[in-house]
């Protein structure tokens, strides 16, 4: 059992923060993803920065862009997970990366990897499930869970998906790529049930949630409920006192703060 499904069985929190590796900093990543161990979240998601992020909003596209441009690599996001887990962070890591940069490195390659560096989960969000089955094989022979995603779109093919799934489903909450909304329609709470009833493992929601109220509904009809581009944009915003060191500390306070609020409502 790894460190993912045993976070999903204690049932303490629901939060899963996404942040993109290399925004603004390597240095800045390490001290966030400390930060947020600190304040108590299910999983974080640790974005991989990748020129054509076809399921991400301009928000996490501009971070993606930010970490290229400071020479952000699939290799330094497994190094990360490396060294927080040598600083003693045991939260569950999940790499978020795209299909491109998986098969260049090679899938069996990036498992094995993935899993020294101390990651429970992997999400591609690009590689559809029909071509998926090789990764999965992989993923579960070494204990890194191959998260899938299922649409609303993909009612008719739900239950093949999820039949299979490991870790947890992360389920979208609408059409298009992640952002933040202010709400969200009823059909929803329906598609969720009906993932519900069919999976196996905990599932998730993400893609649009920025607000405590919106935490705060779905932790009543999910497991899981993922924040990106709000947290990212919060970031984002506090960029510059992020990367001065005597400004840091104040700047991560603010974060952490941010995150707090997200679980209060």
């Amino acid at each position: 059992m790894n460190r993912l499904t045993e976070a999903f069985q204690r049932k303490e929190e629901v939060l899963i923060p996404f942040i993109s590796c290399g925004d603004p900093s390597l240095d800045v990543t390490r001290e966030l993803i400390h930060c947020l161990a600190e304040e108590g979240v299910l999983a974080i998601e640790l974005g991989v920065p990748f020129s054509d992020p076809i399921a991400d909003g301009p928000v996490i596209q501009a971070a993606s862009e930010r970490a290229l441009e400071n020479g952000v690599t699939l290799v330094d996001a497994l190094e990360m997970g490396k060294k927080v887990r040598e600083d003693g962070v045991e939260v569950p890591l999940i790499l978020f990366t795209y299909a491109n940069p998986v098969f260049q490195y090679g899938l069996a390659a990036l498992v094995r990897d993935a899993v020294a560096a101390g990651f429970d989960g992997i999400i591609v969000p690009d590689l559809p499930f029909e071509e998926s089955e090789e990764l999965r094989q992989y993923g579960q022979k070494a204990g890194l869970a191959v998260i899938p995603l299922v649409a609303p779109t993909s009612r008719q093919r739900i239950a093949d998906i999820v039949a299979s799934a490991q870790g947890f489903v992360y389920c979208v909450s609408s059409l298009g790529t992640t952002g933040m909304r202010h709400g969200f329609s009823g059909e929803v709470d329906e598609f969720l049930q009906t993932v519900r009833s069919l999976s196996p493992v905990p599932i998730a929601i993400g893609f649009g949630i920025s607000e405590s109220k919106h935490v705060a509904h779905f932790r009543k009809r999910t497991d899981g409920v993922v924040v990106g581009s709000a947290l990212v944009k919060r970031i984002g915003e506090l960029q510059s006192s992020l990367v001065s060191e005597n400004s840091r500390k104040r700047a991560l306070s603010e974060v952490k703060a941010f995150v707090r609020q997200l679980k209060t409502e």
